[in-house]
């Protein structure tokens, strides 16, 4: 059972919500809007999207303090230069390369994090319209592909201008 997409263009913001209700009347509640205007999130009554972004920087300040300890403490210890009677692992300097390193990490796992829940790099777009950015809004559905028939129809009620799917993709190649 492989999953198939389907695309529904609407030409306004109604017909778009028409086409969600439909959708979610259906049993479809997961599905994308795809707009190049923003509009609030649960607009169209989809699912909020669901995102990991803050376990990016805690990861990467905790690998930024523990790489800012350890080249710290590493060099005191391998290049030990005693002076006065001091020690040779000095807590104060220890703690200011510490804290850079934390947050160069959170700041750099925070870039990284970014672009992996923006999806990003995406080689294969997958199904789009470039009347999306003409002010269409577009509604996305991935589905076993005995359902997107159902799907199908469902977009077709809620007065999209056009549908487009992967299976109509498929057939057109082969």
């Amino acid at each position: 059972m492989a999953n198939a997409s389907i695309l529904g263009v609407f030409k306004d913001v109604d017909s778009a919500v028409a086409g969600a209700d439909n959708l979610n009347a259906a049993g479809f509640n997961d599905f994308e809007v795809l707009s190049g205007s923003p509009y609030p999130e649960g607009a169209f009554g989809e699912k909020p999207p669901r995102h990991k972004l803050y376990v990016f920087p805690l990861i990467g300040a905790m690998c930024g303090f523990t790489v800012g300890l350890l080249l710290t403490a590493g060099t005191q210890i391998a290049y030990p230069m005693v002076t006065g009677g001091k020690p040779i692992l000095s807590l104060p300097p220890m703690a200011i390369i510490s804290y850079e390193g934390t947050m160069l990490g959170a700041v750099l796992f925070t870039i990284l994090g970014v672009i992996f829940e923006s999806r990003l790099p995406r080689p294969r777009l997958g199904l789009y319209d470039t009347r999306i950015t003409e002010g269409y809004i577009g509604l996305f559905v991935t589905a076993p592909e005995e359902q997107i028939a159902r799907a199908e129809k469902a977009l077709r009620d809620g007065r999209a201008v056009d549908v487009k799917s992967t299976l109509q993709r498929a057939r057109a190649r082969g």
